[in-house]
């Protein structure tokens, strides 16, 4: 575990769902994905400093090939701030490991000031739902217990790629976290969990499950539309999310999208 004493607030920076490949020209129903990432890489360098971690929520790559994740590293590489990431979906999380290689990329628990994060894998090989497995969740709940009985540490958030809470979205109805009843269920009796962060669905989300703050994350390539029946891409702009997390356990945060530019997708699309 990485233990960082920084600023009050810290700054947090989340970028999620990047979709990257290993061509710089490949796109996403007709969307570069490297450019729209470059464009909120920018975006991030004007409106942000002092930023104490950067992270990634997964399906950073579509391809799931060296040569993407190395792309990744290569946008972020911009930022003097450490970086950690997880797997989603989309992305290999083998391949993950031999980038990370010699790094701590791929660290789960990273310790700031009296927070603790706590990235978790909510992946299965072949399938675009999730699932925390026994293995996962038994981590999770040693690393919260530790925090309760840890005086140093007064706040914890979690960071996963899928959705713990089903989305709005009908067609998304099979796509979140399987067992997502089980995960609130796990982590309900520990006081210092203030925050569950996510990506996945490609939309913006801020609101309270069982007491727990859950905030989910654009893309920075594609947007798909709340609320609707069927697949359909939402004409919103990508964009990050910033995080403040106070030293007594208020968290301040918002998306910040790109503007002033027109990012052609194939909108007609019934699915990707």
């Amino acid at each position: 575990m990485t233990i960082l004493t920084t600023q009050n607030p810290i700054n947090i920076i989340q970028i999620t769902d990047t979709h990257l490949y290993a061509d710089p020209a490949g796109t996403l129903l007709k969307m570069t994905t490297s450019k729209s990432l470059s464009h909120v890489i920018d975006l991030i360098r004007a409106e942000e400093t002092g930023i104490d971690l950067l992270l990634a929520t997964g399906d950073l790559a579509q391809d799931a090939s060296d040569a993407a994740y190395n792309n990744f590293l290569v946008a972020t590489s911009q930022f003097d701030a450490p970086l950690r990431w997880i797997p989603g979906n989309h992305d290999d999380s083998a391949v993950m490991d031999r980038v990370a290689e010699g790094t701590d990329l791929g660290e789960k628990t990273v310790k700031i000031n009296n927070w603790l994060i706590v990235m978790l894998d909510s992946t299965i090989p072949g399938q675009s739902y999730g699932n925390l497995s026994t293995s996962e969740l038994a981590f999770l709940q040693a690393r919260l217990q530790h925090a309760e009985e840890d005086n140093s540490i007064d706040h914890c958030l979690i960071g996963l790629h899928h959705n713990p809470v089903p989305a709005s979205a009908a067609w998304m109805k099979d796509v979140g976290l399987q067992n997502g009843a089980e995960f609130f269920a796990a982590v309900k009796t520990f006081s210092k969990l203030k925050c569950v962060l996510y990506g996945h669905i490609h939309h913006e989300l801020d609101f309270k499950h069982q007491g727990i703050r859950c905030l989910c994350s654009p893309s920075t390539c594609i947007q798909f539309k709340p609320n609707v029946s069927n697949f359909t891409l939402d004409r919103v702009n990508p964009g990050y999310r910033y995080l403040r997390l106070l030293d007594d356990g208020h968290i301040e945060s918002a998306i910040v999208r790109v503007s002033g530019d027109v990012f052609e997708a194939d909108y007609s699309s019934s699915g990707y």
